[in-house]
């Protein structure tokens, strides 16, 4: 018999507030993390905008020794750490230092690790200075760097891995560690995401120009999902995390519970029938919610708040008709729907934690966030959904059940279904 899995820590480090206060707070109020880089100007980006946690060195020393910080160069490293924490702290989960706790595993995803610490390992090596280094490039710099940071100072002893599915990565990892719980294999497991952020990481998505380029100066503006003008996406960057329990685990400690993970679907759309590289293959993408919810054990009718992908480019229309096929509803009918991403950016393999963590604290609290830059939505996507639906400003409703997707570069697909604990 599959074990009930419940959700009992947040933490999160995003562009828009390090913490669950701060992110809480943001997202009620529409709050921007987005902003212009004279970095990206100076080196001629069409984009010059991005979301980028602010953390200070002393909120660093809260969680890394002095040691650690020595020669210590990896963003997405630190942005894990801060929210995965966070999340072990706030669900009352005590680390030994002496004994490793087998009872508690780690999936924790990435789409690359340390990159300007990879790059400053190849200048060092190129000017002969290798034993310059350090002795953690390393463990700064291989994909598993953020869960074995991570296994070290939480002493999870049971399964700690490093997923890796482009911006579907973080609900992925959220799904991973249900299953391991539900199965009997784990008690906890401490799920999230991370991600770097800077011109050797965005460079990439700017010469594909999928970004944005038309708000460099009013950087606020800049990243309009369901938006007539939405113009590409904005680059952004942060770690999202959720500490998974055991429903009989959580309520024999007397947990805070936040919510029931009721099940999901992972899915790829094989880069076939319109899905490709950049692109999501409508079917797989119906497909995937569709399972998700027989995973679940739902009815669409069921839904009342959606946590969209919607990414401000061209297929956020694509992504909401998929919504109305797989759900079958469509107009007033339509569950609430917001995006993250107009408030924090495209946050890339961090993008799915972020957003799950702002979707547990709307059914935990009653809310649903607004849609910032979306005054203007989109026609196609009007023409399917009631206004009332896409709120502008932050509405107090009940939300019983939510679902989040993720859709990533390889066509690649995550749907997760989540359900306050009645």
């Amino acid at each position: 018999m599959k074990k009930r899995v419940v959700i009992t820590g947040l933490g999160v480090a995003a562009p828009n507030g390090v913490g669950i206060p701060a992110f809480s707070e943001a997202i009620k109020n529409g709050t921007s993390g987005i902003q212009h880089f004279p970095e990206l100007e100076a080196l001629k980006f069409s984009c010059q905008v991005g979301g980028i946690p602010t953390i200070s060195e002393k909120k660093k020393r809260e969680y890394f020794t002095a040691l650690q910080l020595r020669n210590f160069n990896s963003s997405g490293i630190l942005y894990g750490v801060i929210a995965g924490m966070d999340a072990l702290k706030d669900a009352g989960i005590e680390v030994s230092e002496t004994q490793p706790n087998w009872e508690l595993g780690i999936v924790f995803g990435t789409g690359t690790s340390g990159v300007d610490k990879f790059r400053e390992a190849i200048y060092k090596v190129d000017e002969q200075n290798v034993r310059r280094l350090g002795s953690t490039t390393v463990a700064q710099t291989m994909a598993s760097g953020i869960s074995a940071y991570l296994g070290g100072m939480t002493g999870a002893a049971n399964l700690v891995t490093t997923n890796s599915s482009a911006c579907a990565t973080g609900t992925e990892a959220v799904l991973m560690g249900y299953e391991r719980i539900a199965s009997g294999k784990a008690t906890q497991m401490l799920c999230g995401s991370t991600s770097d952020h800077g011109p050797y990481l965005w460079g990439g998505f700017d010469a594909m120009k999928v970004i944005t380029y038309k708000h460099n100066h009013e950087p606020e503006k800049a990243s309009r999902p369901m938006s007539a003008n939405a113009s590409g996406f904005v680059p952004g960057s942060g770690a999202g995390a959720v500490l998974l329990e055991s429903l009989e685990s959580a309520e024999k400690r007397g947990a805070t519970i936040y919510a029931e993970v009721l099940g999901g679907h992972i899915n790829s759309g094989g880069q076939r029938n319109g899905g490709s590289m950049t692109a999501p293959n409508s079917e797989a993408v119906q497909r995937c919610i569709k399972n998700a919810m027989v995973a679940a054990g739902i009815a669409a009718a069921e839904i009342d708040y959606i946590n969209g992908h919607l990414t401000a480019t061209i297929k956020d229309p694509d992504e909401i008709r998929n919504w109305c096929a797989a759900l079958n509803r469509k107009g007033i009918e339509f569950p609430y729907i917001n995006s993250l991403k107009g408030m924090v950016g495209h946050c890339l393999a961090a993008s799915g934690s972020v957003e799950v963590v702002s979707t547990i604290l709307q059914l935990h609290e009653g809310f649903v966030f607004p849609n910032v830059n979306c005054e203007d939505v989109h026609p196609e996507i009007a023409g399917l959904v009631a206004s009332e639906r896409i709120p502008q400003q932050k509405i107090s409703t009940p939300i019983n059940t939510a679902i989040k997707a993720s859709f990533g570069f390889g066509d690649v697909n995550a749907c997760v279904v989540f359900r306050r604990l009645l």
